[in-house]
């Protein structure tokens, strides 16, 4: 069966003024693209895929053009994923798998996207990463932050290099970040909502403080130099319970302002949402297992949702597409450094 995989080792013409839009008719598909550069080992770079989180892919353009006289200070190799996608300014498309949930490892069935990510990885396992990073945007009110799946110093120093603000996490399974650590230090960087430039410039700077790095330090990372918090647990909304925001007649109408919780430590009895005809708990939770913890740290009194215990939420969002598609959110605790 054919792939998916579109593979270039030089630029394709037009992709520096190229709108994400446009990227499909361009590439052709899914795209991995190599460059040369002063060191041998590459910089991995994934990008787009989910096809409206464009800041990556911005970020790569203004780099590229940086560099479009002079030579990169390393060898950099980076995957353009969904460009049917962007296409359309979707996160993914009806029909498709998450292309952050498809790589080795995933719980996810047999699909060609599946099949494609696990040659991406092969095929950089023989050009030995130097470092990975998987860049994306966010709908709900985050700071800048990275992501590790790996307590491991030298994934800490490369995460602390964008952001004192770390989060540990094993779940959800499958994302690009867990696939790359076994080839190399790999993190993902969140750089905030699209269109805001700090988040493009935050991440062109950081690509190229990446490219200039001779190696990453396995020394213990200060503990005054990052925060570290792990993902206990994904929040999803059941499939049969109606939910909107503010004053909506649903079965779950969340607090108008939920996205303004994120990376916020809430005290037990935090109001999140008030409920009609639900007598059950009206969310689902699940741990690093899979294991359904949702009563550990929610509670039902009286028609409101209130937490139990003192938690910080992250990636909490008001789209509602992204809720359906994804999650509603993670709940994050403290996670002390290792000596």
């Amino acid at each position: 069966m054919a792939s998916l995989l579109r593979q270039y080792h030089e630029l394709p013409a037009g992709l520096l003024d190229a709108a994400p839009a446009q990227l499909a008719e361009l590439l052709g598909g899914p795209s991995l693209i190599h460059l040369p550069g002063r060191r041998e080992q590459p910089l991995f770079l994934s990008l787009l895929l989910h096809g409206n989180e464009t800041t990556g892919f911005r970020a790569l353009q203004a780099l590229l053009k940086n560099y479009r006289d002079r030579e990169l200070p390393r060898a950099l190799s980076f995957f353009i994923g969904n460009v049917e996608a962007a296409r359309d300014g979707l996160r993914r498309l009806a029909g498709q798998p998450d292309y952050n949930r498809v790589w080795p490892g995933s719980d996810y069935a047999d699909s060609p996207e599946k099949r494609m990510m696990a040659e991406i990885v092969d095929i950089m396992r023989e050009r030995r990463p130097f470092a990975s990073v998987d860049i994306h945007n966010n709908t709900g009110i985050n700071p800048h932050y990275a992501c590790i799946n790996r307590i491991d110093h030298r994934f800490m120093h490369l995460g602390g290099l964008f952001s004192r603000t770390l989060v540990y996490f094993i779940r959800p399974a499958g994302v690009q970040s867990m696939a790359f650590a076994e080839l190399c230090p790999a993190i993902t960087v969140e750089c905030g909502k699209v269109g805001q430039s700090a988040g493009d410039h935050h991440a062109l700077e950081f690509i190229d403080a990446c490219l200039h790095l001779s190696e990453i330090p396995d020394h213990p990372v200060a503990a005054h130099d990052i925060d570290l918090f792990h993902t206990v647990a994904i929040v999803r909304v059941p499939r049969a319970y109606s939910f909107g925001f503010g004053d909506n007649p649903v079965d779950i109408c969340f607090i108008d302002d939920l996205d303004h919780l994120n990376f916020r430590e809430l005290p037990p009895g935090t109001t999140l949402a008030y409920v009609d005809g639900i007598d059950a708990l009206p969310l689902e939770a699940s741990d690093e297992q899979g294991v359904e913890v949702g009563g550990r740290y929610f509670t039902l009194d009286d028609n409101t949702l209130r937490t139990t215990r003192s938690l910080m939420p992250s990636m909490f969002t008001l789209d509602e597409r992204v809720i359906r598609q994804d999650c509603l959110g993670y709940l994050m605790e403290r996670y002390p450094l290792p000596a």
